[in-house]
């Protein structure tokens, strides 16, 4: 998602109706690893802006995805998860505490499935299940999961470079 100012402009040159709330949203959701569902996003939004309803919540996530600034993501059969992070990039679930981190695929054009004849591949999605053995590390997961993309234009901003772009739109 980008950067709450830019989200909010965007909003407004659509023509929807911006309110401290849908802007505390947006900080909320800016750079927030943790996948909320919405009502652990409203918890969060509540001790900050009391009164905010779960209705505007849900209603400022719908807007958000239509604007394409977040990923919906269903797993398991759980509550639906808001995914700020709208760069090419899957996901390992955690089994035992339902923590949700992003994971980056390399070679994915490698990746041969055998699919029904005449069956068009319109999306891939990997979610990747199993067990964080050393807890003490789910920061450094977080931490260690940013992506190649960003971790290279935050390296050219601290060296003053932007990155530079292939054919194929990633950075090199």
């Amino acid at each position: 998602m980008q950067a709450p100012e830019l989200v909010a402009a965007k909003y407004r040159a659509q023509g929807r109706r911006l309110t401290p709330q849908r802007q505390l949203l947006f900080t909320l959701l800016h750079e927030n690893a943790t996948h909320p569902t919405a009502e652990g996003l409203f918890e969060a939004a509540s001790k900050r802006m009391p009164g905010i309803s779960l209705r505007t919540v849900y209603q400022t996530l719908d807007e958000l995805s239509d604007m394409g600034e977040i990923q919906l993501m269903h797993c398991d059969g759980g509550a639906v998860r808001f995914d700020p992070n709208v760069d090419d990039h899957h996901h390992a679930l955690d089994a035992a505490t339902g923590e949700v981190f992003d994971v980056y695929v390399d070679n994915l054009d490698a990746l041969r499935a055998q699919l029904p004849e005449g069956f068009e591949v319109e999306q891939v999605s990997i979610v990747f299940r199993g067990r964080v053995t050393k807890p003490a590390s789910l920061k450094a997961m977080h931490a260690k999961t940013k992506s190649p993309v960003r971790q290279q234009t935050a390296r050219a901003k601290s060296t003053k470079r932007a990155p530079r772009r292939t054919s194929r739109g990633s950075s090199k």
